[in-house]
């Protein structure tokens, strides 16, 4: 029996989806969710190049120290 009611439900569900799914697939913001994402994305690429950046830097001065000592 209760196979059967879950399959009753399963039905009704697939039978809603098949009538509403439109409806609900044009009420989905693609651009806006496309804009967002690709703030996200620039975001992170802006972090990751400044903290690069201030690696860089911190190896370049730490092989100038190492230079230093070693009288290169």
């Amino acid at each position: 029996m209760a196979a059967a009611a879950a399959g009753r439900a399963g039905l009704r569900g697939a039978k809603w989806a098949k009538h509403r799914g439109e409806e609900v697939w044009d009420s989905i913001p693609f651009d806006e969710i496309g804009d967002q994402l690709g703030e996200y994305v620039q975001n992170a690429r802006d972090t990751i190049d400044e903290t690069v950046s201030h690696e860089l830097n911190d190896l370049r001065k730490a092989v100038r120290r190492h230079r230093k000592r070693l009288g290169i």
